[in-house]
């Protein structure tokens, strides 16, 4: 599976060459902020596609509908959870399943 390069930014870390993405459109269970913003992140490389990188944040989505504040994702942040990913055995190069990262902790659901 590939990332949809329409609406994904690069990221470069450590030397390599990565793309993110965050759905423009929360899901149901984050527009009522029952769970927190998931982002995407692959190899930059563009030549075979590789295993994903599932990363769920610890803040609101933006485009929420209870009108809960929402810190943006940034760079550092991408940057963070790929250093950490890569750690815990993440790798972008080889085929398979989407690698799942929980950065959710301090996370409180909206009523």
């Amino acid at each position: 599976m590939a990332l949809n390069t329409k609406g994904s930014r690069r990221i470069t870390v450590d030397g390599t060459e990565y793309r993110w993405r965050i759905r423009r459109k929360p899901f149901y269970m984050q527009g009522l902020c029952w769970t927190p913003i998931t982002y995407a992140v692959e190899a930059g490389s563009g030549g075979r596609p590789g295993t994903i990188l599932i990363v769920i944040g610890g803040q609101a989505h933006p485009g929420n509908w209870v009108g809960a504040e929402a810190e943006p994702v940034r760079p550092v942040h991408v940057a963070a959870s790929i250093r950490q990913a890569r750690g815990q055995g993440w790798d972008p190069d080889r085929a398979g399943s989407p690698f799942r990262l929980d950065r959710s902790a301090g996370f409180i659901a909206q009523p």
